[in-house]
């Protein structure tokens, strides 16, 4: 979380309000901004509270905006109710976090299976594949054809890989496809 006392006091405040709703805090930053402070915090799906230790392949849906606009009010409401932000005004701005965000935990990778990504490793050429799977030690990609297994420790940077014209299959859900489905 965010590298000042306050950002930690408002990290703590948020995190108890989240939880519950089975969403984890990713990030908070609290900074100046003329006579009031920005509060930016990055939630994100608790993927453990999604699924069981069996199922590391499944894919994890993206926050809707209603339960962005639902966390919202609650961490608003949270803050206002503690003395984390003392008596200075403050703007709130809750969202989650967009793909361009590094994977740097297991719970990242998880929450991208199905989605094409590129893995730097510590040692050797990048890999571009795509996450079939995510434990809590590595994470499996099919690259070219073929599953590679690559441990956490192995991995430097890895980032998802945008996709725009990415044909729709059958275990697709709510990532694969044109994005021309109407919701129902």
């Amino acid at each position: 979380m965010g590298t000042t006392a306050r950002a930690e006091q408002v990290g703590q405040v948020i995190t108890e309000v989240m939880t519950p709703r089975g969403l984890v805090v990713e990030d908070v930053t609290v900074t100046p901004a003329g006579k009031r402070r920005l509060v930016r915090v990055l939630i994100d799906t608790d993927v453990t509270s999604l699924t069981s230790g069996d199922d590391l392949a499944g894919v994890v849906p993206p926050l809707s905006l209603d339960a962005v606009a639902d966390a919202t009010r609650a961490v608003s409401d949270a803050l206002d109710a503690s003395d984390a932000m003392g008596d200075q005004p403050y703007v709130l701005e809750v969202s989650s976090p967009g793909t361009d965000r590094p994977l740097t935990q297991p719970r990242h990778f998880r929450r991208n299976v199905g989605r094409l990504v590129e893995v730097a490793p510590v040692e050797g050429e990048p890999v571009t594949g795509r996450i079939l799977a995510a434990s809590e030690t590595a994470v499996t990609l099919e690259v070219d054809g073929a599953e590679r297994v690559m441990p956490y420790e192995e991995c430097g940077r890895a980032r998802v890989q945008v996709e725009f014209n990415r044909a729709s299959g059958p275990d697709d859900g709510p990532r694969g496809g044109d994005g021309d489905e109407e919701d129902s």
